[in-house]
């Protein structure tokens, strides 16, 4: 008996219940949740553990929606969002925001196939070199507000959608400005629930990681000034593991615009990775019931190998 008490209380077995219990409390963070099996598998419960002290010591409120008053500093962009849309608009016509044909932007791989498209200021790291060349007043402005990890330009075509999805990493906040949009409730994003709809010159502020999805059901297309805001959080502890993960996960995920931009070492692997998912879509388009078999036996196997 002695020897089983240990063994359970051991680090492996922490660890274990550390995952288990997070998971637990991602999956019910929200009004809107995944089924068991969605969940099981979804990303945000192996990020689970990582993203716990950012919710915990949190210095804005854990919500759908955040108050801009938090921000103080993104006035900045509002107040410029005609110079913003000027530059974005000058991109949209040298067809300069798409999506990515070469495996190289895991992140947002599966919003390509839905017509999605971006444009790369800044990705946790210095501003792309093509984001200097074609939108310098832009990037001006994003250089004042450091508080801004990530930004791009976001285009939603007419008539298109974004799945329900979580974000991965609580370590930052999702802040959206309206640049060209069709100022149309049938144009929006839902977030645990919760519609908005985007408005020209009008900003918002949301946290990814509810489960949220955006439609635009609209004949005309929405390009947004995208960005991912710095977390605010209440300890040393809690600000130097965001700044610990954003570099260590976040900056090696960048994706470039075109072939002078730098490709994160995420990216680079994800090419070859993708090859195994595009085995599985053949499995799955032969046998679905083997296909699910498969990938939780798969998942059971990994677990095991790390915990046991």
């Amino acid at each position: 008996m002695h020897t089983v008490i240990t063994e359970l209380i051991s680090l492996k077995f922490v660890l274990f219940y550390i995952l288990i219990i997070s998971t637990i409390i991602v999956h019910y963070r929200g009004k809107v949740r995944f089924k068991f099996f969605r969940q099981l598998t979804d990303h945000s419960t192996f990020m689970a553990p990582i993203n716990m002290p950012m919710y915990a010591f949190s210095g804005v409120e854990n919500q759908p929606y955040i108050k801009s008053a938090n921000f103080p500093q993104l006035r900045l962009l509002k107040d410029n969002w005609q110079t913003i849309r000027d530059e974005a608009l000058q991109l949209e016509r040298e067809e300069l925001i798409k999506g990515s044909d070469k495996y190289n932007d895991m992140g947002f791989n599966s919003f390509f196939r839905r017509g999605w498209k971006r444009f790369y200021l800044k990705w946790y790291d210095d501003f792309h070199p093509s984001a200097k060349k074609y939108c310098p007043q832009t990037i001006e402005l994003i250089k004042g507000i450091p508080e801004v990890k990530a930004a791009m330009f976001a285009v939603l075509p007419a008539g298109s959608e974004l799945l329900m999805h979580r974000d991965p990493y609580a370590g930052s906040l999702r802040y959206h400005l309206g640049l060209i949009t069709p100022n149309s409730d049938q144009c929006h994003i839902v977030v645990d629930g919760q519609s908005y709809a985007w408005k020209d010159g009008e900003d918002v502020i949301f946290d990814e990681t509810y489960i949220h999805y955006a439609e635009n059901k609209t004949d005309i297309d929405r390009i947004i000034l995208f960005c991912d805001i710095q977390r605010p959080v209440k300890t040393m502890f809690a600000r130097g593991w965001n700044k610990f993960f954003g570099w260590f996960i976040m900056a090696a995920a960048v994706s470039p615009n075109m072939g002078e931009d730098k490709t994160g070492n995420i990216n680079k692997a994800f090419r070859y990775v993708y090859s195994i998912r595009l085995v599985g879509k053949r499995i799955k388009a032969y046998n679905i019931n083997l296909y699910y078999c498969v990938k939780y036996a798969l998942m059971l196997g990994i677990l095991y190998l790390i915990f046991f």
